[in-house]
């Protein structure tokens, strides 16, 4: 089950579980639109893969038991800026591979 982290691993922005500006790696790694659209140009710094909009957890419980009351999102916060040096050598060295490719 997704944590939904509660801010940008990057700028730390909150992403409450109904943000619709969250993005995640295939790892879960948690970015805001913002920095993976200006920062990270899609590319995760921590694994290489690309991003997708985190999904929305309902709030009100449709099913039994599933639901953010019942599963609330994560409450660490993950906070390790992205060292732009870094992010650069890694987006130059994938750049010629879509996301789904790399």
């Amino acid at each position: 089950m997704l944590e939904l982290r509660p801010i940008c691993e990057n700028c730390a922005t909150d992403l409450p579980p109904d943000s619709t500006a969250a993005r995640i790696c295939s790892y879960e790694c948690t970015f805001c639109r913002t920095c993976v659209e200006t920062v990270l140009e899609n590319v995760c710094p921590n694994c290489g893969g690309g991003f997708q909009p985190r999904p929305i957890r309902p709030a009100r419980e449709w099913q039994s038991g599933v639901s953010l009351a019942s599963q609330p999102a994560a409450t660490d916060k993950k906070h390790s800026p992205v060292n732009e040096n870094d992010q650069r050598a890694l987006i130059s060295r994938l750049a010629a591979a879509a996301p789904d490719k790399r």
